[in-house]
């Protein structure tokens, strides 16, 4: 039977006034599990309204008040992995496992926040000039948006709302319609561990919840996790209206394997973040780029019989290595990729279409894929394809394999495998690319560092998680002072100095 879902607005579930719902399904069986309500404008004016009135007072919270409250959630969080991983799988697909992965990443940027008490602080310089004094504090922004994305239902949140909360904002997550069940579990957590009613809400829908947060006009900041197309969207819509907006958007990223390079390493890190999630991840290496003809036999000699023997199931099978992709629509659409690149000549070494499972025949399977001979002007290498397809694209050298990847439009991640160190170097000053990986696939950098891409895959100015998040959410007021000593100087008619 579906499970009756909910919105959640200041510290209650709520169905909303819109009469408008969705069905979210087991990516895995095909089967309804739950039964969604599409937030209306008048649904997330609710929630505006809710931040807008308990935001102030949370504001004015001590940090360290509001540093005891996020680190209560981490430890709920950490409590309540298991069922968080479980409401992951059972609507997004992944493995249970690689859930757990996801949620550790949430909770390593919850982690950075607890510490808000050192990372609010301002600058003071005494005696600038004529015994003034001149300092900087932060301030909250107000009542902040958060529009997350179906491969990361839980580390994505936390990527924005706990910085966003612990900086005194409010924060309103609009998380995707298809797997909503762990960021409201999330929002339960909050109210758990003693958050005020109305900084962290929760409000479920599609487009009209999205357009009803960025045209509101007591949002003033909105953070985007998606695809290029909506992200764009969500940039030029929030900037027309003079609100500060971050999108993080698509991705290609590629692999360059050098001919010096631990095959066998190379090999194991293109298998896991490949085919890893499914490759629903904008951090998936989809593209190698074997720098040579030499290497390039090779690596695909090994990939091949890797790529044959992936174990998919579904999200509760301990042995599985990938699940189902997250909808029907995502299945014919990687399907449809792949006949793509057939019809465009690329060599199809591993044919992941037509895969089923018994007793999940209805389920969104698709195999592990692998093209060679992929070349630039195709639409496998150049479209994000958000499945388990890794395309190899052959380059003559290593000014080649730069080349490729300053070509293409997106730049979000790229790793070179190497032992040589100046390959190594030459490579990151070269490509213009966000995050770079040197022997590691997945340049993800840790809370304590920023997240971002660069070119289309990003828009604005600043990157998730890190210092930089401080900046996003916080407002700068600098105050230049002096206490009277006695001596006046009289009206002065120009612009100050410090003579």
């Amino acid at each position: 039977m579906a499970e009756t879902l909910y919105h959640f607005i200041n510290g209650e579930r709520t169905a909303g006034d819109s009469g408008r719902f969705g069905d979210v399904f087991n990516p895995a069986t095909g089967e309804v599990s739950g039964n969604l309500p599409y937030a209306s404008p008048a649904d997330v004016d609710q929630a505006v309204q809710s931040g807008l009135a308990a935001q102030p007072a949370w504001e004015a919270t001590a940090s360290p008040r509001r540093a005891a409250v996020i680190f209560k959630f981490r430890e709920l969080v950490i409590q309540n992995m298991d069922k968080i991983a479980e409401l992951v799988g059972r609507e997004h697909g992944k493995t249970i496992e690689d859930a757990k992965g996801s949620i550790q990443r949430g909770i390593d940027v919850t982690e950075f926040a607890c510490g808000i008490p050192h990372l609010l602080k301002g600058e003071l310089s005494t005696n600038v000039g004529g015994g003034i004094d001149t300092f900087s504090m932060r301030e909250a922004v107000g009542v902040v948006g958060g529009i997350t994305p179906f491969n990361f239902p839980v580390m994505i949140p936390c990527w924005m709302g706990v910085m966003a909360i612990a900086c005194g904002n409010a924060f309103i997550n609009k998380p995707s319609e298809r797997d909503p069940s762990a960021p409201l579990f999330l929002a339960e957590l909050w109210k758990e561990a003693g958050l005020p009613d109305g900084i962290w809400n929760v409000v479920n829908g599609d487009k009209d919840a999205v357009n009803a947060l960025i045209q509101h006009p007591d949002v003033p900041a909105i953070s985007f996790v998606g695809s290029t197309l909506v992200g764009e969207h969500v940039y030029q819509s929030g900037t027309a209206l003079n609100k500060r907006v971050q999108a993080f958007c698509g991705a290609k990223n590629h692999l360059i394997v050098m001919p010096d390079a631990d095959m066998d390493q190379t090999v194991d890190a293109l298998m896991g973040s490949g085919y890893g999630s499914a490759g629903e991840r904008c951090m998936a290496v989809s593209v190698a780029v074997p720098v040579g003809k030499d290497t390039a036999d090779e690596l695909v000699k090994r990939l091949e019989p890797r790529v044959r023997s992936l174990k998919i199931g579904p999200y509760n099978d301990p042995a599985a290595d990938m699940g189902p992709l997250i909808t029907a629509e995502a299945k014919k659409r990687v399907e449809g990729y792949i006949d793509q690149g057939v019809e465009a000549g690329a060599d199809l070494v591993v044919d992941g279409r037509g895969t089923a499972l018994q007793g999940y025949e209805n389920g969104n399977f698709v195999g592990g894929t692998l093209f060679d001979r992929v070349t630039t002007d195709m639409s496998i290498y150049k479209d994000e394809i958000f499945g388990p397809v890794l395309s190899v694209a052959r380059a003559n050298d290593f000014d080649a394999a730069v080349e490729m990847v300053n070509g293409h439009e997106y730049a979000n991640g790229v790793a070179i495998f190497t032992r040589d160190g100046d390959a190594a170097r030459a490579f990151t000053d070269q490509v213009d690319v966000g995050m770079i990986g040197v022997n590691v696939p997945i340049p993800v950098p840790m809370a304590f560092h920023h997240f971002g891409g660069s070119k289309r895959s990003k828009f604005g100015d600043t990157q998730m998680h890190g210092p930089q998040s401080i900046n996003f959410f916080t407002k700068m007021k600098t105050i230049s002072g002096r206490w009277p000593s006695g001596i006046r100087e009289g009206a002065q008619f120009t612009m100050p100095t410090n003579r």
